[in-house]
């Protein structure tokens, strides 16, 4: 299946946590587990969206759609009339038993009921960003999702219990896949030089009796709308009661159950993982080679994964990266005002 055979969405995310309504809708609830994460950098507005648009308008030129999914409020930059853009609220695809959510799970998992969306799409969440010229088999290949087929070994840290997530997903694969048949049967596509030396961290873990975990690079995610729906016919149970927590919480499965699923089926291409790098801005330090990549435009993609940042160094920081995507993309796209 060659890529002009099929259009490709992108879905991006967006928040607005300093909304008055928004906060107000949310101080009605209160999340039901200790356990339950309710941190501000989980809502805050970077500010920065307009890029994310700018770099797609100019380094992706080719995508179909681009479904902007929000509980509501709207930057007061957008151009709500571009041809492209689709405005998603919550409600529009997320089973009202599952509404309000302050998660960004539940959308996660039934992305597939967005209307109109095609078979192939690239999530997108807030804080990932095209940083040069694109092709739509940076994403998807003779049908196929593009990513990287790497293990890892997830190990517990106390300081981060959300990690937890990644041994649900994990755990969900290896309940229908057996690792070793898996590898054996597409050998190619887990031992593949666009992975560079991370091949030899699968040779290393390979010889486990089960998958011990999927190397997650955070990036934009290549994924089918029929994966979506495979996974809530075969565990719907699970994904239900993930939707039921209207806050994030430790128990949660998330977009790794649907990218790992992909690897573990052997329904993707291998894609270098120079790609994109995935980055945490926490410190001086990372703002540095965080300003670095996207100045050189090093990579094709990058995420900035938000850190628990003061207040003062996050209005520092935001406004340090503003200036930095500016150097790259200073003109407006059709998606602004």
């Amino acid at each position: 299946m060659k890529n002009t055979d099929y259009p490709i969405d992108f879905v991006i995310y967006w928040i607005d946590g300093n909304d008055p309504e928004w906060l107000a809708e949310k101080a009605k609830y209160s999340p039901t587990e200790a356990i339950s994460d309710d941190r501000d950098l989980r809502y805050r507005d970077w500010e920065n969206l307009q890029y994310i648009f700018r770099g797609i308008e100019k380094f992706a030129p080719w995508v179909n759609n681009i479904h902007l999914v929000t509980w509501g409020h709207l930057p007061k930059w957008l151009n709500i009339n571009a041809p492209k853009l689709k405005i998603v609220l919550n409600d529009d695809f997320i089973p009202s038993e599952y509404s309000p959510t302050f998660s960004s799970h539940p959308k996660e998992l039934n992305m597939h009921r967005i209307p109109g969306l095609s078979e192939h799409f690239v999530y997108f969440n807030d804080d990932m960003f095209i940083l040069k010229k694109t092709k739509p088999d940076d994403f998807f290949k003779d049908g196929k999702p593009c990513d990287c087929a790497i293990l890892t070994a997830h190990s517990h840290n106390e300081a981060e219990p959300y990690m937890f997530m990644q041994y649900r997903a994990t755990g969900m694969v290896n309940k229908y896949f057996n690792m070793r048949d898996v590898i054996k049967n597409n050998r190619r596509n887990w031992f593949n030089l666009k992975y560079g030396k991370m091949n030899f961290r699968s040779w290393v873990l390979s010889g486990l009796p089960r998958f011990p975990g999927f190397w997650q690079q955070h990036l934009p995610y290549s994924l089918l709308k029929s994966t979506l729906e495979e996974l809530w016919e075969k565990e719907y149970d699970n994904l239900h009661q993930t939707c039921l927590n209207r806050f994030r919480s430790m128990s949660d499965f998330n977009i790794w159950v649907f990218r790992n699923w992909q690897l573990a089926a052997g329904n993707f291409y291998p894609r270098s993982i120079k790609t994109g790098k995935s980055f945490v801005l926490n410190n001086d330090a990372s703002f540095s080679q965080i300003a670095e990549y996207i100045f050189n435009q090093t990579g094709k993609m990058i995420c900035i994964n938000d850190a628990d940042l003061s207040w003062d160094e996050f209005q520092k920081y935001k406004a340090d990266l503003i200036n930095v995507f500016d150097e790259i993309l200073p003109d407006k796209s059709e998606y602004e005002l």
